[in-house]
């Protein structure tokens, strides 16, 4: 199994670099599920009906989320339903949605961390009883654990090693370089990185942000423009095994507009 995990996707400059560029990847690398943490693809900030349709035609599978889940609250109704769009695990059970979705046989799980972060959940004792009791026809597990640090996201790493696929960390929107096989078969990388504008702040128009940082004044932020960064890891699973073989990533740029 081949699975291509993409980073956070960045409003419609994000959207757009994945409509372009998925297609042919799948084409090119064989891959059988495509997963994006998609929390920021609606004008930077949650999701809406719309622009997760917009991923689902352009060729993702199942699509993770975090912190900013709520932000639409027509997606709750979505969340409701057996659509691939999943909110983190460890969200109170009375929460909406679910935090994993099986697709194909893998099961994507979405987890959501606590250091610098909300008082959610333990997720680590979340993946212990979803794990205890999986549902059924899984083949493999990939985590994505949306997480500010990379403390937390490593430690998570290193507790899921050997009984998960893979764990890939979101939501800082940079990029590490620390993709690799942990020793027990999972693999691993702190930030996948996002898919959205080169010329930003984390996505974000540069401008913007700096105005906020230098007066404290909160502020409307608005997407990027330009050229568009594509950030993913490919990540190769033995079936039979339900861990990893191989990781990769893939870095692109892509001009939205063009």
């Amino acid at each position: 199994m081949r699975v291509l995990c993409i980073g956070d996707v960045v409003g419609k400059p994000g959207r757009q670099a994945v409509a372009c560029l998925l297609p042919e990847l799948r084409k090119q690398y064989d891959i059988d599920v495509v997963v994006t943490n998609g929390e920021n693809i609606a004008s930077g900030l949650g999701i809406t009906i719309n622009t997760v349709s917009e991923l689902y035609a352009a060729g993702v599978d199942v699509v993770t989320s975090g912190n900013h889940i709520w932000h639409h609250r027509e997606i709750l109704d979505w969340l409701a339903d057996d659509h691939p769009l999943v909110r983190p695990l460890n969200y109170p059970p009375a929460a909406p949605g679910r935090g994993f979705h099986l697709f194909a046989g893998l099961l994507v799980v979405n987890l959501i961390g606590r250091t610098f972060m909300m008082n959610y959940d333990c997720p680590f004792r979340a993946m212990d009883a979803l794990l205890a009791k999986p549902p059924e026809g899984v083949k493999a597990v990939v985590v994505d654990f949306h997480a500010e640090a990379t403390s937390e996201k490593m430690a998570m790493g290193r507790y899921l090693d050997g009984r998960v696929a893979a764990v890939v960390g979101t939501h800082t929107h940079v990029g590490t370089i620390d993709a690799r096989l942990l020793s027990g078969g999972t693999a691993y990388v702190t930030d996948i990185g996002m898919v959205g504008p080169q010329d930003s702040v984390i996505g974000d128009d540069p401008e913007a942000v700096i105005q906020r940082f230098l007066t404290q004044i909160p502020g409307r932020l608005s997407v990027g423009k330009g050229l568009v960064e594509f950030n993913a890891v490919l990540i190769d699973i033995c079936e039979r095994s339900g861990l990893a073989s191989a990781i990769e990533r893939l870095q692109l740029v892509v001009d939205p507009a063009g």
